[in-house]
């Protein structure tokens, strides 16, 4: 099972260096898209199938419309640089800031996990206090016999509502920028 993760993971990297990479915009979207099914699939394999469809509704299909919609607006391919230039010259000062950012962000992250429990341990206190908990609790809180159910439509409800608002968001934000775009062409 670890060697399908690596293998996923190794996936994931080559597909988001060839969306950067990527001089045709709609290629790098469809790769991005490609990007959600893998995470998607990832997710599945981490026992996390509502987790799974939501990258797989969100991530690879709702994004990937409203990023083709917006594509329809914009110039399809990107600009070539006229002259050479060396990798630093290709980076502001705040870009390199941002990439500094990213990579210490990404490395305390990676620390952080160094004292999380194996994955499934029976003893870890996710299964040893909290499992417990929900399966006592679930139907008299809940009223549902469904563990599942109870845990998503109960507990995790405003967790649903928040994604379903940011993607509401994004598609409203979308239609006001093609919106302007359309304007100001005229």
């Amino acid at each position: 099972m670890i060697a399908v993760d690596f293998l996923l993971l190794l996936l994931l990297v080559i597909i988001a260096v060839a969306a950067i990479s990527a001089k045709d915009i709609l290629t790098s979207i469809m790769l991005l898209g490609s990007y959600s099914l893998v995470i998607a699939m990832e997710w599945v394999l981490l026992n996390a199938v509502d987790v799974a469809f939501t990258e797989a509704a969100v991530g690879a299909g709702i994004s990937t419309i409203l990023m083709i919609a917006v594509l329809t607006r914009v110039p399809r391919f990107e600009k070539e640089m006229t002259e050479q230039k060396h990798f630093f010259d290709l980076f502001n000062r705040s870009e390199l800031l941002a990439l500094a950012t990213v990579v210490i962000t990404g490395i305390l992250l990676i620390s952080g996990t160094w004292d999380m429990p194996a994955f499934g341990d029976p003893n870890s206190p996710a299964n040893s206090y909290l499992s417990p908990e929900y399966i006592a609790r679930s139907y008299p809180e809940t009223g549902s016999h469904n563990i599942v159910t109870a845990v998503l439509a109960s507990y995790r409800g405003y967790d649903t509502l928040g994604e379903t608002t940011v993607v509401f968001t994004a598609a409203i934000c979308l239609i006001l920028l093609i919106r302007s775009y359309k304007n100001n062409e005229r």
